[in-house]
Order: C-alpha cells, then sequence, then structure tokens
C-alpha cells in the first residue's frame, strides 16, 4: 500500500525522462542552434537521474510480486522451510544466483549484435544517398532489422528463465527449485539496482565531458569524449535492456513455478529432494 501511494510520483518521474531525451532528438533534427541543444542535454542529464529511481520503484516492486509468488510456491509445493544447509537447496541457489548474470548477458551481447547489423545497413544505404543517385533513405528496412532482432535474440533468454526453474524442481526437487527462486530474486534485485544506476551514471558522464565539464581542453573528440562514447555505449544496454528485463526474471520464474508447483511437489521424495533418489 505505501507503495502503490507514491505509484502517480513515480510514474511522472519515469515518464520525465523519455520527453527530455526526446526533446534533445527533435531539436537536433530540427537543426536547431548548439545553445538549445546544450539545454536539452542538461535536461536529459537530469532525465536519467529520474529514470533511475523509476525503475527503482518498479525493481522494488518486482521483488515485492515475487516474494508474494514465492510464499504461494512454498504453499502449493508443499515446501515447509528453505534450509540453505541442504545440499538440494544451496545447489538451487548457485545455480539461481549465476542466472541473472547469464540472463544480462545474453540481452547486452543481442543488443551489440543488433547494433552491428544496423550500422552495415546504415553504411550501405549512405554513398547511395549522399551520391548521384539521391536515393531515398530506406527505413523500413532498418526497422525491420531491429524488430527481427529483438524477437529472434530473446528466444535464448526466454527459455532459461522459463526452463530453469522447470529443470530444477521435476529433475532436482521442490527444495532445489526454492533454493532456485531465492537465488534468483535476491541476485536479480542487486544487478538490477547496480545497472539502472550505473547506465544513467555512464549516459551523464558523456554529457558532462561534452557540455566541457573537465575543461575546455576535453570536449568532443578528445580521447577523455571517446571513452566516455564508449561507456555509454556499454551504459545503455545496461540501463535499458538488462537491467529492466531482470524485473520480467523475477516474476517469470516464481510465475513458472508456481503453476507447476504441484508436479514439481509430485517428482520430489519426502526429504523434497529428487524422485530419483
Amino acid at each position: 500500500l505505501g507503495m502503490l501511494g507514491t505509484m502517480t510520483m513515480g510514474l511522472t518521474i519515469d515518464a520525465y525522462g523519455p520527453i527530455s531525451d526526446n526533446a534533445g532528438g527533435i531539436a537536433e533534427m530540427a537543426g536547431l542552434p548548439e545553445t538549445v541543444r546544450g539545454l536539452t542535454d542538461c535536461l536529459d542529464a537530469a532525465g536519467n537521474t529520474t529514470a533511475a529511481i523509476g525503475k527503482g520503484f518498479a525493481i522494488g516492486s518486482a521483488a515485492l510480486v515475487s516474494l508474494a509468488l514465492f510464499g504461494a510456491f512454498t504453499v502449493r509445493a508443499k515446501v515447509d522451510h528453505v534450509d540453505i544447509l541442504n545440499p538440494w537447496v544451496f545447489t538451487g541457489l548457485l545455480l539461481g544466483a549465476m542466472m541473472p548474470y547469464a540472463f544480462a548477458a545474453w540481452t547486452m551481447k543481442s543488443v551489440g549484435t543488433a547494433a552491428n547489423d544496423m550500422v552495415k545497413e546504415c553504411l550501405s544505404q549512405f554513398p547511395r544517398i549522399m551520391g548521384p543517385e539521391k536515393m531515398a533513405p530506406d527505413y523500413e528496412k532498418c526497422i525491420r532489422i531491429s524488430t527481427q532482432a529483438s524477437l529472434r535474440e530473446m528466444l535464448a533468454p526466454g527459455a532459461l528463465v522459463i526452463l530453469s526453474p522447470l529443470v530444477a524442481g521435476l529433475g532436482f526437487g521442490k527444495n532445489a527449485c526454492a533454493g532456485l527462486l531465492s537465488g534468483a530474486l535476491v541476485s536479480s534485485v542487486q544487478l538490477a539496482i547496480s545497472m539502472s544506476n550505473t547506465g544513467g551514471a555512464w549516459d551523464n558522464s558523456k554529457k558532462y565531458i561534452s557540455a566541457g565539464g573537465l575543461g575546455k581542453e576535453f570536449v568532443k573528440g578528445s580521447e577523455a569524449h571517446k571513452n566516455s562514447v564508449t561507456g555509454d555505449t556499454v551504459g545503455d544496454p545496461l540501463k535499458d535492456t538488462s537491467g529492466p528485463a531482470l524485473n520480467i526474471v523475477m516474476k517469470l520464474t516464481a510465475i513458472i513455478s508456481l503453476v507447476f508447483g504441484s508436479a514439481i511437489n509430485d517428482f520430489s521424495n519426502a526429504e523434497g529432494g529428487p524422485f530419483w533418489l
């Protein structure tokens, strides 16, 4: 109830970031003076901070939902307690703690792959657009590359999240599944908060250097600025892809376990271990 009471504030600060970011893009495409772009960059930097706060709100919400679903799973699968000294619980705990890192790595790699495909397409079109042919840009092909990559590249991370609790529960018992859910929840919360804040910080550092915050010798084109661009290239998928997606990891693993809770209980022995023991 406390979190629901601040929902209007959370939604407001979350919407501020994309609005100010789009304002900067519109100013650049419209060919407005650099002073306008400088002002929108300041707003965008503030927007990154508010976006991080909004993502923190979403992460907290996902953590509480996952905890409630985990409680429902323990009732349905008849798990009385989760003992970390139990070998199957500890095994699941380790696997669950590692799962968000594998998921985040796959999603970040997917962004890089799609971005490379987009760059290749733009490079192939550019000579024909600027050359004698004066060809119109093929926007649809670029959009198609992005949408197809987003669907294709999500197969493996999606399968990881959906199948992990099933493999742990049906193959190694309800205690292993309970451990996996606990590890995934704790690890995902920490990683999601870290990624959201880190990505925003790298983005803002690039804007700070571009605005001459480190001195006039460290403006666009300098080594410091080039390094900050590299950091922002890593930071964007961190804060916009992998970080928010970990909320889904938390909730989906718990929902899958809850749906198949009765079957997981049936495939466990009397002690909660695997049925084949």
